[in-house]
């Protein structure tokens, strides 16, 4: 009866334990988790599994290597705030699979991603025909995101690519826009922002600029 009691106690006291490290991570989908967060919550949850079979062992054994990858988890989550390179090396980049119409089979292999998975994933997006699609591109949490073909041919379907974030200038995003370094500091300049370091997001899509400042400067 003792030994059920205590391992009552402890899966309570894991449970509180987990929710409240989860809530500490922040907010984020399932679907959306990256592979990182993923490799945390495996362990942890491995972590309270083995605090509750293991009721011999103190709860501060495990209970220290938790707060040791939240820590972890907290600390690389600021950093990739703060560079693009961080974020890129702990959560990879996008992958665009069709682009203008057109499938990037060579972007699929380098992915693993093939015609069955691209179909599957499109279906779940409710379009039954491939040549309705102008962008598909595979996010970093494995999920597709689709841009459907313009019904208006004047103005072609576009998706939103920062040139701009957290102060710094996305090179490679200027140049798939066939823009250079020069025209975008000269239109910052016209619309009266002149340090770049203070603007926290700026795109230019269909013909227009969306420029945020960062409000915690």
């Amino acid at each position: 009866m003792e030994n059920l009691l205590i391992i009552f106690f402890r899966t309570l006291l894991m449970y509180f334990a987990i929710l409240i490290i989860f809530r500490l991570m922040g907010k984020r989908e399932i679907g959306e988790l990256s592979v990182l967060d993923l490799v945390v919550f495996i362990m942890i949850g491995e972590m309270a599994v083995v605090a509750i079979e293991n009721h011999s062992e103190p709860v501060v054994n495990t209970l220290l290597p938790m707060v040791v990858l939240l820590g972890i988890q907290i600390a690389l989550a600021l950093f990739s705030l703060r560079s693009n390179r961080i974020r890129k090396l702990i959560d990879g980049k996008p992958s665009i699979l069709i682009s203008k119409g057109k499938i990037d089979e060579k972007e699929m292999r380098k992915q693993r991603y093939n015609f069955d998975d691209l179909l599957m994933q499109l279906r779940s997006k409710d379009i039954d025909n491939i040549a309705d699609v102008e962008f598909a591109i595979l996010e970093t949490s494995g999920q597709l995101s689709v841009v459907k073909k313009s019904k208006n041919k004047n103005k072609p379907a576009s998706y939103t690519e920062p040139l701009i974030v957290g102060g710094k200038i996305q090179q490679n995003n200027l140049k798939k826009s066939n823009k250079t370094e020069a025209w975008l500091r000269s239109e910052l300049q016209k619309r009266g922002y002149g340090d770049i370091s203070r603007i926290s997001f700026c795109s230019y899509q269909d013909g227009e600029f969306y420029i945020d400042l960062d409000d915690v400067q």
